[in-house]
């Protein structure tokens, strides 16, 4: 496929940088809202096909990004394991489970078929555009097991990680498992790249991080590198504390929050880098978030082998017009 995005990640000379956005569908969106209400909760919709199908092609019909991220959630392949996710309204997600690790069920990815046959749909009805698959990575879900949802201090988490540390790595060992083989159907399925969500970094100090966290990352990309010839990127949350550490990961793509000064990590590193606007900006007057946009896209010292990205999800509450100006501002940064 000759787009924009992967011509990026090849380092082929672009006309512009490329550009997407995590949580780029959503409830900013008004229209995402006229297909959210057609069902009863959030996860029945992530299992609609039809509906998630639409709701991913959405920020390409208002927005004109450069990518297709699937309508999914992280969460769902807990539940072929044994694990109940349910969403709750303004509350978030909300998970439980009989906290018996031997108890919990081998995956079976053909229980997540719906995800892989969203894939295959936008393919099929856009193929010259590029689908992004993705999973959480196994910390990140262990940590939502653990604290049975989200959390400010991820204590749950942590404690059960010095403590019973046993317990800690057959976990892990179990997701790290179940997501080579889930995120392996998504590219069979005809994902054209893969991301890698490791949210809850931010709550670790770099030797836990180290310890506990890296080895499983380092699995799951090895796996994957090795069976799928397709670019694999990794967001990680306070990136700029593991940033040497995940030089060294089977990964095309280091996705970076905004702790990281990509000027002077992209002139040390061959890697592609992506992200790292801050989010809050998008809350700033349009002058101000213009001109936020234009000083970072000043600062790259590379034409190519970058993706402009924010360093972290959009806000339900965004301003819809402040996001497609945003994504036109990036788009107007010429690199002729």
């Amino acid at each position: 496929m000759d787009s924009l995005l992967l011509r990026a990640i090849r380092k082929e000379p672009v006309e512009r940088f490329p550009v997407w956005l995590m949580r780029q569908a959503g409830r900013y969106m008004k229209e995402y809202l006229h297909f959210r209400n057609q069902e009863r909760d959030f996860l029945s919709l992530c299992k609609n096909v039809d509906l998630a199908v639409e709701i991913s092609k959405l920020p390409i019909k208002l927005l004109g990004v450069d990518a297709i991220i699937i309508f999914s959630d992280i969460l769902v392949p807990l539940e072929p394991l044994g694990v109940k996710v349910e969403f709750v309204e303004n509350e978030g997600p909300k998970l439980s489970w009989h906290r018996d690790i031997g108890k919990l069920k081998g995956y079976d990815p053909q229980a997540n078929a719906y995800v892989y046959e969203i894939i295959t749909r936008l393919k099929r009805e856009l193929p010259d555009v590029p689908v992004i698959g993705f999973c959480g990575a196994p910390f990140t879900l262990l940590s939502y097991m653990i604290e049975g949802g989200s959390s400010r201090d991820f204590r749950k988490t942590k404690t059960f990680m010095w403590e019973k540390e046993y317990d800690f790595h057959r976990l892990m060992t179990l997701l790290t498992e179940t997501l080579i083989s889930y995120a392996d159907r998504q590219l069979s399925a005809g994902a054209d790249l893969f991301q890698v969500f490791d949210s809850w970094t931010s709550a670790l100090s770099r030797s836990d991080y180290e310890i506990y966290v890296l080895p499983y990352v380092e699995e799951l990309f090895d796996k994957l590198s090795s069976k799928h010839d397709k670019p694999l990127i990794y967001f990680f949350r306070n990136s700029s504390a593991f940033m040497d550490l995940a030089e060294d990961l089977k990964v095309d793509v280091l996705s970076v929050d905004w702790t990281v000064d990509l000027s002077s990590e992209m002139l040390k590193s061959d890697k592609v880098f992506q992200g790292n606007l801050e989010p809050t900006v998008l809350y700033a007057r349009e002058d101000v978030l213009k001109e936020k946009v234009l000083q970072l896209l000043r600062t790259i010292p590379r034409r190519t082998g970058y993706i402009f990205n924010l360093g972290h999800g959009i806000a339900p509450d965004m301003d819809f017009r402040k996001v497609k100006l945003l994504v036109d501002t990036v788009k107007s940064f010429s690199l002729e």
